[in-house]
């Protein structure tokens, strides 16, 4: 696209490292796309035809995404400031589980998509299938724009098919795409009658498709008496774009082509200038206020109705007062959503925005509305990939970076207003007016962040502070139990790039490791009550104490006691004067000191859970005047603790207690009874429920709600070469989707360890999950003999 265009004077090529969207190194080493890169050119379309008369100039802001499924939120944060979108489907795979993922997010947007069939040069590429698949899986319309052309052996794609125009392209073999022929069809068919009826049917088809879903072809195709090869190319196109710039999109054109050989590149950059949507066509950016939402456009138009409430006084004063209100929207100079963060090693941060209304201007005062912060903007930069331009300003519907924002965040709205003041910012409602906000899905993977040394944790942290800015996908908690810091994303690929980022970009002095595992010791043996006397001098001050203790596992009955603490059940008997602050005194310092007994176990050092400690304290026993204070009473409690608990191991060891997540596994019905199996006997888990997935919050999914699956019989597709000529592929039923189902288990944590890769294998890719913690449940004796060998290095 950008060498067509003009903007690189040579191809790139992603295998050699070339391509100007994957700039970062760990792209070009791995072949992939990262993060999203955007680049700005212009187009002008159909100049590269021969016959080429002029039309506009159009500006496209192109945003390259990554491919993978652990960078979905780069997908995501992209998605929520498009118009438009291209979808590129491999001719060999067809429609693989990403796409699928990635097209319901798109759709979760109401974004028009273009699909553009690749790599139809390959053996065993398959463009019919791919459109059936497009309808089956995807449950959207095809609307075939193109049929690939082959050679005379159905081997070597030449070009490809112009159904609309009814003509076709063919490019120079081993050509840089620039020289190609127009073909009439009637020419092509002296040589090849079957692809001219080929493309008889499909044009047929398009003028059908279009027909039943918009009033105009219907006219169109009456005006011309009905004839689908009668009707005018620009009134198919016309119509493309009416069926596509409607709130939800039931059809998508399909392109067909070969980008490695040069071949179909041009008419999807076409299709992207005379079919998606302009920033005026796009609905309107909605927008909250603490007292208004509404249409962003509406409201600036002064269209959108102001609540009464506003003000709250009536006559002629408010009408004053409401009347000023509606005219400070004419102050609003810009509009706009921050939705991408990088910190460039040679810019520092820069902050990628999209402008939804006005223009953004340099050295303009910036508010953001949801830190309620004000910042100057001293350049504006348009951006090339890793290459930027300065600009004076940016309007509406272009995508600006604004370089050296110490507090913008992903998802953060920012304003520009005529007269802002820099310490209060701009009046009400302005003060509070946010652009919808940018999902971030829940991390499913996780690592451990281990310093080199506690004098490098705080420059760790810095680091750590600027990665997560980078990518709110990326969440960094703390183990209480182990102490470990926790860093964790979207899958082990998405953790690993972070990783390396962390250490060698940021240069931070860490290991990244796996998460120790927080397990629970559980006393088995009930002992009897134990005496002891506590002693301990402090500074030439002597102290004394008694306590007497005793310990056993808790019953099922005591579960559920409003006295727990850290899963423990501490009872003191014994004490006097009741409600008196002397006893609060003396019952706060004993279960303190059977707390702090409790945090390290007899045997592992793990803390205790699950234990019931029943302390005696008696005044005429265990109190030695003057010597006994808070303090001693409570080294008392601790001491008589630990013994009881020791007693208890040397009779019994203790089991052992494991945490166990609450997993919602979201996973398709051919794969249900796989996957819940693998969850039940491979992973240890208890399966709770089986049901439809109905989670409409999460973007990725909820584009398939109220998606009626597509009749197979009426989805054109050609045939491919080397089709079985009496295998009819439309000879089954239309294929049902079946809905999403929900596996809510809960599974031992350890499991759930690298869990998500399993997963994606089980399910060809299409399976997720989300957990939370549950709670500790105990180990089975074959289980917990396993976990100590680990432990002790015997495994």
């Amino acid at each position: 696209m950008l060498y067509y265009s003009g903007h690189t004077k040579r191809i790139g090529n992603v295998d050699e490292g070339s391509t100007v969207t994957d700039f970062l190194p760990a792209e070009r080493a791995r072949g992939i796309t990262i993060q999203s890169a955007a680049i700005t050119f212009h187009w002008t379309p159909e100049a590269w035809l021969p016959q080429y008369e002029p039309v506009p100039v159009y500006n496209i802001n192109l945003i390259d995404t990554p491919g993978h499924a652990d960078f979905t939120f780069e997908v995501l944060r992209s998605l929520r400031v498009l118009d438009g979108a291209v979808c590129i489907l491999d001719g060999v795979a067809g429609v693989e589980a990403q796409t699928e993922k990635v097209f319901n997010q798109a759709r979760a947007y109401s974004i028009p998509t273009v699909f553009y069939v690749n790599k139809l040069d390959r053996n065993g590429a398959r463009f019919g299938e791919a459109v059936r698949q497009i309808a089956s899986k995807l449950r959207i319309m095809p609307v075939v724009c193109q049929i690939p052309w082959y050679d005379d052996r159905g081997e070597t794609l030449i070009g490809v098919i112009d159904v609309v125009n009814m003509r076709g392209l063919r490019w120079v073999a081993n050509g840089d795409g620039k020289d190609l022929t127009i073909v009439p069809l009637p020419e092509i068919g002296c040589s090849k009658p079957k692809l001219m009826e080929e493309a008889y049917r499909a044009r047929t088809s398009l003028v059908e498709i279009l027909s039943e879903e918009d009033e105009t072809m219907v006219e169109n195709f009456l005006e011309y008496k009905e004839d689908h090869l009668a009707v005018p190319a620009e009134k198919i196109w016309s119509s493309i774009r009416r069926c596509l710039l409607v709130p939800k999109p039931r059809i998508s054109p399909v392109f067909a082509g070969a980008s490695f050989r040069n071949i179909g590149v041009q008419p999807v950059l076409d299709a992207v200038a005379n079919l998606l949507p302009s920033p005026e066509d796009t609905p309107d950016p909605s927008f909250t206020t603490e007292e208004l939402s509404g249409g962003l456009r509406e409201f600036v138009s002064g269209k959108l109705a102001l609540p009464k409430s506003l003000p709250k006084q009536t006559g002629k004063l408010a009408t004053r007062k409401r009347a000023s209100y509606s005219d400070k929207i004419a102050d609003l100079e810009a509009c706009a959503l921050a939705f991408k963060v990088v910190n460039d090693s040679r810019r520092g941060i820069l902050v990628y925005v999209r402008v939804y209304y006005g223009s953004l201007n340099r050295n303009a005062i910036l508010y953001n509305t949801n830190l309620q912060t004000v910042e100057k903007m001293p350049r504006l930069l348009r951006m090339y990939a890793a290459d930027a331009v300065d600009e004076v300003s940016i309007k509406a519907g272009d995508i600006a970076v604004i370089p050296g924002l110490k507090h913008a965040r992903t998802g953060d709205t920012l304003i520009t207003f005529t007269g802002i003041n820099p310490k209060t910012g701009p009046p009400i409602p302005f003060k509070s007016l946010q652009l919808r906000p940018i999902d971030i899905p829940p991390p499913v993977f996780f690592a451990a962040i281990e310093p080199h040394a506690a004098a490098y944790q705080s420059a760790i942290n810095a680091s750590l502070d600027l990665l997560l800015r980078e990518d709110p996908s990326l969440q960094l908690g703390e183990n209480e139990d182990t102490g470990q810091q926790l860093l964790s994303g979207m899958g082990e690929l998405h953790l690993e790039i972070a990783s390396n980022r962390l250490i060698q970009d940021f240069k931070a002095k860490a290991t990244i490791g796996k998460i120790e595992i927080a397990y629970r010791e559980c006393p088995s043996y009930t002992t009897s009550v134990q005496d002891i006397v506590y002693e301990s001098t402090l500074a030439s001050i002597h102290s004394k104490a008694g306590c007497s203790a005793s310990i056993s596992a808790l019953v099922p009955e005591e579960m559920q006691d409003p006295r727990l603490t850290d899963g423990n059940l501490i009872v003191v008997n014994g004490t006097s004067d009741e409600g008196s602050e002397t006893n609060f005194e003396v019952l706060s310092a004993l279960r303190n000191g059977a707390l702090a007994a409790l945090a390290r176990g007899p045997t592992l050092g793990y803390p205790v859970s699950g234990a019931k400690v029943s302390l005696t304290f008696d005044s005429a026993v265990h109190q030695f005047g003057s010597l006994t204070s808070i303090s001693a009473i409570s080294g008392a409690a601790r001491k008589a603790t630990r013994a009881v608990l020791e007693a208890s191991a040397k009779i019994s060891s203790p089991c052992l207690l494991e945490p166990v997540m609450r997993v919602v596994v979201k996973v398709e019905e051919s794969t249900l009874g796989s996957v819940a199996r693998d969850l039940e006997t491979s992973r240890h888990g208890v399966i709770e429920s089986l049901g439809e997935f109905e989670n409409t919050s999460d973007v990725s999914l909820s584009g398939m709600n109220d998606i009626s699956v597509i009749d197979l019989q009426r989805v054109y597709s050609p045939p491919d070469p080397f089709e079985s000529q009496t295998a009819d592929p439309f000879s089954s039923k239309p294929q049902a989707i079946h809905g999403s189902r929900a596996i809510i288990a809960k599974v031992p944590l350890k499991e759930m360890v690298g869990y998500l890769k399993h997963l994606r294998s089980l399910t060809a890719g299409r399976g997720s999950f989300t957990m939370e913690i549950d709670g500790f449940a105990r180990m089975n004796k074959q289980r917990e003999n396993l976990v100590l060998k680990e432990l002790r290095g015997d495994l």
